[in-house]
């Protein structure tokens, strides 16, 4: 939606923050319970998307062409083969879906990889050397490409292997995450388990299979990855609190929001 004021999107994730702790709650409508603060947190949260919507219109139709383009814009400008364009109240929804299954999901694999990647140096000593190698064909003023991500095969076994552990979603995925019939010694900390060939068919589903999976697999890959290399080729962590505990609401979280230790790297080193 090409906002860029930090204030802003900082005002706009707390109601999502409320909205997704309401998503499994009981539905009891009356105040004060989950359920009753997370229909408020989306009421606020369409107003908000609806005023973006409307003043986007009006940039659309007085600059044409000129108008910023993004995934907003094409919302808007898209039609069926009839002609028809969505409504507002039909893009404010996509858009909230778009932003509540793609935001929760990746940063919650995004925080325990950092946390595995803590948790066993060898593990991260890999990464390390795959990022970094990616990084110095680049420049330090180099961007990310396509290929750079396909290059990162080790670091995506890391992160397919924290979602089996951890997935994003804590549905019955694990009836074969953890099965040993399919991963032996299902509860050890093992990237080398998806090399080559990988797990057998829809043994590891964090994003579904066969037709119905999740359409934004290569999106949440390619989110995931950048912010990973961008993080292990300037730093080194370690947890602040090595017994915290991981609690699911739905998605899996540190109870204390995984606080760490930052030093900065120098070359590849600290």
């Amino acid at each position: 939606m090409s906002i860029s004021d930090p204030e802003y999107v900082e005002m706009i994730s707390h109601p999502f923050q409320i909205l997704n702790e309401g998503f499994l709650s009981v539905p009891i409508d009356i105040p004060g319970t989950t359920f009753n603060r997370a229909l408020k947190a989306s009421k606020f949260i369409h107003n908000e998307l609806l005023a973006i919507i409307r003043k986007r219109k009006m940039e659309l139709e007085q600059k044409g062409d000129s108008a910023t383009r993004d995934l907003l814009s094409h919302m808007l400008l898209a039609s069926d083969e009839n002609s028809n364009v969505k409504n507002e109240m039909e893009i404010s929804t996509q858009v909230i879906c778009l932003l509540f299954a793609t935001h929760h999901t990746t940063s919650s694999v995004i925080t325990f990889i950092l946390k595995y990647l803590a948790e066993f140096p060898d593990v991260y000593s890999k990464v390390l050397k795959e990022q970094m190698e990616i990084a110095k064909g680049k420049g330090p003023e180099g961007f990310l490409k396509w290929d750079d991500i396909q290059k990162m095969k080790y670091t995506w076994n890391v992160a397919n292997e924290t979602m089996r552990l951890t997935p994003p979603m804590h549905w019955n995925v694990n009836t074969t995450h953890r099965d040993p019939k399919y991963f032996p010694d299902p509860e050890k900390f093992n990237p080398s388990r998806f090399e080559g060939k990988g797990p057998q068919p829809f043994t590891f589903v964090p994003f579904g299979g066969g037709p119905r999976m999740c359409p934004g697999r290569e999106y949440a890959r390619a989110q995931v990855l950048a912010f990973i290399h961008n993080v292990v080729t300037r730093f080194k962590w370690e947890k602040v609190d090595p017994c915290e505990k991981v609690a699911y609401n739905p998605s899996p979280i540190p109870s204390k929001g995984f606080p760490i230790r930052l030093q900065p790297l120098q070359n590849g080193f600290i």
